[in-house]
């Protein structure tokens, strides 16, 4: 695997990269992006590295007070940045829906959109709108969001002459679904709930959905790119619904795993990087182009699952 130990892969880029360092020498000013889940982990710091590269950065979090301590340490580490706050549940299609209202109505163009929050190995749960919550958060959170600013940036691209770019936050354990990849027919079926393979089929999901939205944006001939990556093994507190694992790897993962620097790189990589221009429908590790597993180049399972999830978001 490209990057693996320090070799660098064709972008130039490696495994111990970190998100300053695939960005150094690149101006945002002028964009605007949103990055969902940016209270915590590799989302703080992907707002951080863009909000110092000039880009106005808007957090979409859960926790606004958190969010708020967030915007205050990244101004103080660089006063000029343009940071704003905005409350999002991805897990409830209403707080969506209010959110992408409220942005919309901010007449700023959005050029960047980084779905980034996610929940990993919870206990079987469903959302405020009945749908499991792995699959709920980690996707359809994230699919009705991106269809909701998708006129936004569509505008901007237009009246800008600016490639847009949409950024899924997948998972290298995307390999790791049920059989089948989703489970169409029982979603929300609890006696066949395992957590681990409930994430895995929420990251196939977050490929799937990009390769498909590309597609879709390349027959409209619409400057947007939609990319997924895996951001590597990180320390952060996604493993807290297993506190075994969790104990172990936050004991050993600085000797194994990458830390939350190296961990948003692929994300500020892909979504700002000259590099990265025109392509699109790719799947990322280390700031590089991978293969990611068949399912996941499934075409016919990417527009099974736009279609499964038009439905879920569908307001009856």
């Amino acid at each position: 695997m490209f990057g693996l130990f320090g070799r660098k892969g064709p972008s130039g880029f490696s495994y111990s990269s970190t998100a300053e360092d695939v960005t150094h020498g690149i101006d945002g000013t002028g964009l605007t992006a949103i990055v969902t889940g940016a209270s915590a982990g590799i989302g703080v710091e992907t707002a951080r590295v863009l909000a110092l590269r000039g880009v106005h950065v808007i957090l979409g979090v859960r926790n606004t007070s958190t969010g708020e301590k967030v915007k205050e340490m990244i101004i103080k580490e660089a006063s000029s940045s343009k940071i704003d706050v905005m409350g999002l549940d991805l897990g409830s299609k209403a707080s969506i829906r209010k959110f992408a209202s409220e942005f919309n109505s901010l007449s700023l163009p959005l050029n960047i959109l980084i779905n980034n929050a996610g929940i990993m190995g919870t206990p079987f749960t469903l959302s405020q709108d009945g749908i499991e919550l792995q699959f709920a958060t980690n996707h359809i959170g994230h699919f009705l969001l991106t269809n909701l600013l998708l006129e936004n940036m569509k505008n901007a691209a237009h009246k800008s002459n600016i490639e847009g770019r949409i950024v899924n936050v997948s998972s290298d354990a995307h390999a790791l679904s049920y059989h089948g990849g989703i489970r169409f027919d029982n979603i929300n079926d609890k006696s066949g709930y395992n957590t681990i393979f409930a994430y895995g089929q929420s990251k196939l999901a977050n490929i799937l959905h990009a390769n498909e939205l590309s597609r879709r944006l390349r027959e409209e001939e619409v400057s947007i790119t939609a990319n997924s990556l895996h951001p590597g093994a990180i320390v952060t507190n996604i493993l807290r619904h297993h506190s075994f694992l969790n104990g172990i790897v936050t004991n050993l993962g600085k000797f194994i795993l990458k830390n939350v620097q190296q961990g948003a790189a692929t994300t500020c990589y892909v979504a700002l990087h000259p590099q990265v221009r025109g392509v699109s429908g790719k799947f990322f590790i280390n700031s590089n182009e991978a293969t990611p597993s068949s399912q996941a180049r499934d075409v016919d399972l990417a527009k099974k699952l736009w279609d499964f999830s038009l439905s879920l978001v569908h307001d009856s």
